[in-house]
């Protein structure tokens, strides 16, 4: 029940920072399309209150659901070293969602929320830069952006979620449905994955912090392209779209 909860906080995250991305790209708020964009756009609805405590029971249940994944090595058997890698991937997002769930209850209680993510890239890549190695370990960041976004991309262009899935009850419509909101979001989250690994790249090989971007800035800049604000409405539709997906995951994910 935590799980879905945290499917659900995740997928109405995504379909608030996708909105206010559109809104960007047509000029019509000055809203960061983010968390704490998001927290903000939430917090100021008639029932921002509800909504918000939905979203930190449902991220620290995500983050409860990662860790026992981490301990137990989730239903997947595999091999020693598939085991670990697992292990390993899901203690890290259990640590993610766990923080994400921190800034959200600040926020949620009036003790402050989450600092942009725009002034988090920069501050915590000016921060690697100044020790020994720090350029270098921001470049492998940037890297692992750009490779996870990629993977993230590959595999929900070839629906590789569908298998996690319980979708055999469902109709015909609903599966298609479902399997399309996975595939062309699942691209779009990877898009900005790659866009934000790419300047922190850059930022690490100009040594100039202040070009690593977070998620709004790297959404931003895709208005920036020869392609102008559509291709920004695109993947920002393709954000809504993960977040619609994400609430699907909420009632047909298999546990």
């Amino acid at each position: 029940m935590l799980a879905r909860a945290g499917f659900l906080a995740r997928g109405i995250m995504y379909i608030v920072i996708g909105w206010i991305a559109i809104l960007i790209a047509f000029g019509k708020t000055s809203q960061q399309a983010d968390r704490t964009g998001a927290l903000h756009a939430l917090g100021t609805t008639p029932f921002g209150e509800f909504a918000l405590w939905v979203l930190v029971i449902g991220f620290f249940g995500m983050a409860l659901w990662r860790l026992t994944q981490a301990l137990s090595g989730g239903h997947d058997a595999g091999g020693p070293g598939q085991q670990a890698g697992a292990r390993l991937l899901a203690l890290v997002r259990a640590a993610v969602y766990g923080v994400i769930g921190y800034g959200v209850l600040e926020y949620a209680i009036g003790a402050g929320g989450p600092r942009s993510s725009n002034q988090q890239a920069v501050d915590l890549t000016a921060t690697l830069m100044r020790h020994p190695g720090g350029r270098i370990a921001v470049v492998v960041a940037g890297v692992a952006f750009v490779i996870g976004g990629v993977v993230i991309g590959y595999q929900a262009w070839h629906k590789r979620f569908v298998r996690e899935l319980s979708l055999n009850k469902t109709g015909p419509r609903t599966r298609r449905v479902v399997e399309w909101l996975g595939q062309a979001g699942g691209v779009a989250r990877g898009i900005v994955f790659v866009v934000a690994g790419v300047f922190l790249i850059v930022a690490a090989a100009r040594s100039q912090p202040g070009q690593a971007k977070g998620l709004d800035s790297s959404l931003r800049e895709l208005a920036r392209t020869p392609a102008g604000p559509w291709l920004l409405v695109l993947v920002a539709a393709g954000l809504v779209m993960f977040g619609l997906f994400s609430c699907c995951e909420a009632r047909w994910r298999r546990f």
